[in-house]
């Protein structure tokens, strides 16, 4: 049964998702806004990670027992957060009998948020530490998004930067971005679809109407970005196999301090909506490459000690609107050199390009991704946060119920396309360094 969708009168969109048998007597609740790290302004990256933060404030000892965090552990309950390049999602999962609290608790914080000086220096001085401990493995991603797409941003920000934002900023920001067109609320599990239309309507009604365009439309609707190459983000697919690949088309070489050596390319993905089957052939071709090529990869070339490609931020592939990136990651010994590193790559994409998988092998790749959509089906929060992505970035194209039947169309042919297309176009290359770079 597809969700209950509908909109506020303000522009908030409504999707609820009734499942009482899975849900097991549970709720989870996604409020997912189109705002994040590409919307920091300038000179204060890292505002829309703060504002995440500032919504789960570190009080003093009698405001923390009145603290969302605390109201919802109390219930039995859990909630979290993510601030993304493109937006940022709170999800909460309690017992279903706690719903309607849960509700009047998110629309609270959204429609009080004041924060003192004091409450932000606190909050600052925790991202600073977030950001300080991140490993350099961690922020290779974010390193190629900016090299193949000059402007972008990580979501962390810099310590400097959030040294100088003030209360007054933070507001400005929060009244500026979270505002009801630009809101998605999503619930899923255990619940009734019109009791929570109707407690929407009193709790949400009085966020302010408007909203900055949704995350996924702040791109031309092509997806695509001039220069990218043929197959990237063009809506063609690619030609024959390029004459002998020798290195890939780097825009730039970046180094980047590791404890551990290797080399990271970073590849455009196409657009996932306008895209969407060259999008998953990427996907499925990610997926075949990990099960089979790579393995053999390092098992013959001993300058390797691991191979592996993922698509989206950490691996999340239609976590975020184009653009998006698929990232190569090999790890080498002292002896081998970043240039035979890639080139190895290139070999294993040069066969994958000419060599469409067999029956057996495509099967095997499909399988295990539809496999992974369903445990992340199981999954209450994970459902309620899709849902509001797919509306929110995708413009509600596909969504939990297409992604399978998607998938299964994806042909053996199409993921050498799909192989051809990192061949033709651009790419970034990030050393890793050793310890001693660090």
């Amino acid at each position: 049964m597809s969700p209950y969708t509908g909109r506020l009168p303000n522009g908030l969109r409504l999707l609820v998702e009734p499942l009482p048998d899975h849900g097991r007597g549970l709720a989870s609740v996604a409020m997912t806004v189109a705002v994040g790290g590409d919307d920091d302004p300038a000179g204060q990256h890292g505002m829309a990670h703060l504002v995440e933060h500032l919504m789960f404030p570190r009080a003093g000892e009698d405001d923390a027992r009145d603290s969302h965090v605390a109201r919802v552990e109390g219930a039995g309950g859990v909630c979290n957060a993510e601030t993304h390049r493109d937006h940022t999602v709170f999800h909460t999962t309690v017992p279903a009998g706690m719903l309607p609290d849960v509700l009047e608790w998110e629309a609270r914080r959204l429609l009080t948020f004041a924060p003192t000086e004091a409450v932000l220096r606190t909050e600052a001085d925790v991202i600073a530490e977030e950001i300080r401990g991140a490993s350099a493995c961690g922020r290779v991603w974010d390193t190629a998004l900016e090299t193949l797409h000059p402007g972008s941003r990580d979501s962390f920000g810099t310590p400097e930067d959030l040294a100088a934002v003030t209360a007054a900023d933070a507001t400005a920001f929060f009244r500026r971005h979270y505002r009801a067109g630009a809101m998605v609320l999503s619930v899923a599990g255990d619940v009734d679809a019109e009791r929570v239309a109707a407690s929407a309507d009193v709790l949400f009604g009085g966020l302010p109407a408007g909203g900055a365009p949704t995350a996924g439309s702040r791109r031309a609707d092509s997806g695509s970005d001039p220069g990218l190459g043929p197959g990237i983000g063009s809506g063609r697919m690619p030609g024959p196999v390029p004459a002998r690949v020798t290195a890939p088309a780097v825009l730039r070489t970046v180094p980047l301090p590791s404890p551990v050596s290797g080399v990271a390319l970073g590849y455009p993905l196409p657009d996932p909506v306008s895209e969407r089957n060259a999008y998953l052939a990427q996907v499925v071709l990610a997926e075949g490459l990990g099960r089979s090529l790579l393995p053999r990869l390092t098992r013959r070339d001993s300058r390797l000690t691991s191979a592996r490609i993922t698509c989206g931020y950490h691996g999340q592939w239609l976590g975020s609107a184009a653009p998006d990136l698929a990232l190569v990651l090999l790890g080498r010994t002292p002896r081998g050199t970043v240039a035979e590193a890639v080139d190895a790559w290139l070999e294993v994409l040069r066969e994958a390009a000419e060599r469409p998988a067999s029956a057996d092998e495509h099967r095997r790749a499909v399988n295990a991704l539809l496999l992974a959509c369903h445990r992340n089906a199981d999954s209450l929060a994970a459902r309620a946060i899709t849902h509001a992505r797919t509306a929110l970035l995708f413009r509600g194209s596909g969504g939990l119920a297409a992604l399978p039947g998607d998938l299964a169309r994806v042909t053996p042919d199409e993921v050498s396309a799909a192989a051809r297309a990192l061949l033709s176009g651009p790419c970034s290359v990030t050393e890793l360094g050793g310890e001693t770079r660090c």
